[in-house]
């Protein structure tokens, strides 16, 4: 095992990952979800698993794709029909128009009107990284949502490091310095800021998944909108309080939930998962040992074991 999060050259990254996986073996399809949020917008949806299996609605990060959730297509796909968007702005589906805000609450909005769309509504589901804190909106929108919840590493509490980036995202410099560096080398920007506790598990192939959607103006910018609006301050506090109103009035979480971290991730602190089960004490939490920000990548045996022991609980 190499030394954790010893990150490569871009240049030395291989053509293919150097674990195979199924990601292109699935089915893709391109649906208009008719979104109060958005508008009628093209979302790229890919599908794996046998049709008549129960669904399982998977939901990817900030900068990120439906690709991030490559290696639970094995590890999921015999049990589950595994329906993995990308999100609005993200990977291969439309970007929304400028006016529109992509706040966590509209991407839960979305959320919902996507299952109604694919048929689906009220399957599990397990979000990521920013997917988890926007199917947590969308649970807490509308109770009926999802049947049980999965949030892996959500950046659900406000901290210094989010406020700080909240207030630098509203600086018209900091936005145009940003959007600079981000198109200047889309595939580079995108091996440097994905951190795995493997690093060997990086190739071209992602490089180029996550460097894509980034790589035009628009793509650029709607990465900067997705980090000022989806973690706005404002919105997280809010988040927050509605969480510890909830506890403190013995509501709860509306879903059953699972919490689950890694003890050593860069990108959001591991202190999330106990200040977010604290905040929701029903909700068992969950450590991932020898992971980062992506289980699902680094050991997705082990994230399949949790998962599967939680989603087929009554």
């Amino acid at each position: 095992m190499p030394r954790p999060f010893r990150q490569g050259r871009f240049e030395d990254l291989l053509e293919r990952p150097r674990l195979a996986h199924r990601y292109y073996e699935a089915d893709t399809a391109t649906v208009t979800v008719p979104s109060a949020a958005f508008g009628p917008i093209a979302t790229h949806v890919v599908s794996y698993g046998p049709s008549g299996a129960p669904p399982l609605l998977l939901i990817h990060g900030l900068m990120t794709t439906s690709y991030s959730w490559r290696y639970m297509f094995e590890q999921l796909g015999d049990r589950y029909r595994l329906v993995v968007p990308d999100l609005p702005g993200s990977g291969r589906s439309a970007i929304p128009p400028a006016d529109r805000p992509l706040s966590g609450v509209a991407f839960g909005t979305f959320i919902s009107e996507l299952q109604e769309t694919l048929g689906i509504a009220g399957c599990p589901a397990v979000g990521n990284s920013l997917g988890g804190l926007l199917c947590m909106h969308a649970a807490l929108r509308d109770h009926t949502t999802f049947e049980r919840l999965a949030v892996i590493h959500a950046p659900a509490v406000l901290d210094l490091r989010l406020a700080g980036l909240h207030v630098g995202l509203r600086l018209p410099l900091a936005r145009a310095i940003f959007e600079r560096i981000v198109r200047r080398a889309p595939q580079r920007f995108a091996h440097a800021n994905v951190h795995y506790y493997d690093e060997s598990l990086k190739s071209l192939e992602e490089a180029r998944e996550y460097g894509a959607p980034i790589a035009s103006a628009d793509g650029a910018r709607a990465l900067i909108r997705l980090l000022d609006d989806a973690l706005d301050a404002g919105e997280l506090r809010t988040f927050e309080r509605v969480l510890r109103h909830r506890r403190d009035s013995g509501a709860g979480f509306p879903v059953a939930l699972m919490l689950v971290y890694s003890r050593e991730d860069p990108t959001v602190p591991p202190r999330m998962g106990p200040l977010l089960q604290a905040l929701i004490p029903g909700a068992a939490l969950h450590w991932i040992e020898r992971s980062s920000h992506f289980p699902q990548v680094d050991r997705p045996a082990v994230l399949a074991d949790l998962l599967v022991d939680f989603l087929d609980r009554r």
